[in-house]
């Protein structure tokens, strides 16, 4: 750690990555509303332009409802092995800049720049550096989010999305985290919102005046992040070597689901995601679980374990369709769905931890500095 105590985190996130790529790769589709996902009754977005974003539509919304907010909207199917072939190249830029990295997906990472291995001499030109590297050798856009912890660099990268690059220093964390709308922060849902909402919490600032136990009485264990994340606190380390337990993916849907046909519909994607993700990490597991949060945000988890490794995708789903049965017709109306696999034998570890040197100063050229 630095002499002044705090570490130089960057978070790149890719703007409109999979549709991106698309209007990269296809010409006919650059300046237009394009959506990645199936265009079917039950299909559902996967990834939106930002010329489809400006009609409102979003990632995990059904594809008729965007049809319906963009009747011009041009459905692409994905490409994930394009994707993550891109992905391995963003990959080996940020490689040259550090060996701290903490992929989150295919197309956005955390990096721990304070040992400052390119000799740049800021995380402000660091970053700088990464995204003029990725723009002339993918021709794709990315934004940039840098701070002194994960929580504030994941906020900054879409401050000024797209193509943007966002400081938060530490002088003015507190004011900037104050001023953000409570939806902003990260894990807050629209049902989250709205609960606070009702509790009086539209804001950071106003997040910043409930007491620790208040919030645990609300919010269970998650409290503990909401206080830490009003103050501008996160002691979570990029973590470039760990141990994988699980892999998967979870979705919180724009509207709260019931019926057992929708919540299969939305299961679909969710699987996608999730091998897409256990095959990038080269896993074989052989426990899946069902993750289903109501809308009181009570949470119940459902799994089965296999005497040998899930096999593909299909056997994935056909496990997770299995345990959303179980538990239907809901209790209660359904806001996210997760789906993990587990008893891993096989991950593939991120790279080592080099060493560290310290970074002198967060801005040693001139950019956005975000705040108040």
């Amino acid at each position: 750690m630095p002499a002044d105590g705090h570490r130089r985190i960057i978070h790149v996130d890719m703007d409109a990555f999979f549709a991106s790529v698309e209007q990269r790769d296809d010409p006919a589709l650059r300046g237009k509303p394009v959506a990645v996902g199936g265009s079917s009754g039950r299909g559902v977005v996967a990834a939106a332009s930002y010329e489809a974003r400006r009609f409102g539509v979003r990632s995990a919304m059904p594809s008729v409802t965007a049809r319906r907010l963009c009747p011009d909207l041009i459905f692409v199917k994905s490409r994930f092995e394009a994707y993550r072939e891109v992905s391995r190249q963003i990959r080996a830029i940020f490689g040259r800049y550090t060996d701290l990295i903490e992929p989150l997906s295919l197309d956005e990472a955390y990096l721990d720049v304070t040992a400052d291995a390119a000799g740049l001499g800021s995380a402000t030109n660091t970053a700088k550096a990464i995204r003029a590297d990725i723009l002339a050798e993918t021709r794709l856009t990315a934004s940039a989010g840098v701070s002194y912890n994960k929580f504030l660099a994941k906020l900054a990268s879409d401050q000024n999305k797209p193509d943007g690059l966002c400081v938060i220093t530490p002088g003015k964390a507190e004011a900037f985290v104050a001023s953000l709308p409570i939806a902003r922060f990260h894990g807050v849902g629209p049902r989250t919102a709205e609960k606070m909402a009702r509790l009086g919490i539209a804001t950071g600032g106003d997040l910043a005046t409930k007491p620790a136990e208040w919030l645990r009485e609300h919010f269970g264990s998650w409290g503990d992040y909401l206080y830490g994340a009003a103050r501008g606190l996160d002691e979570r380390p990029v973590r470039s070597h760990r141990i994988r337990k699980s892999v998967g993916a979870e979705r919180t849907f724009t509207d709260d689901l019931s019926a057992p046909s929708d919540l299969l519909a939305a299961l679909d994607p969710i699987a996608d995601a999730a091998w897409e993700r256990i095959a990038r990490a080269q896993a074989r597991g052989r426990t899946v679980t069902l993750k289903v949060k109501y809308n009181d945000f009570r949470i119940v988890t459902r799994a089965r374990s296999f005497a040998d490794p899930i096999a593909d995708r299909a056997a994935l789903a056909s496990a997770a369709a299995g345990l959303l049965a179980a538990l239907c017709p809901m209790e209660r109306p359904v806001r996210l769905l997760g789906l993990t696999l587990s008893a891993l034998d096989g991950a593939r570890p991120a790279r080592p931890v080099a060493e560290d040197r310290q970074l002198a100063l967060f801005d040693a050229a001139p950019a956005p500095i975000c705040g108040t």
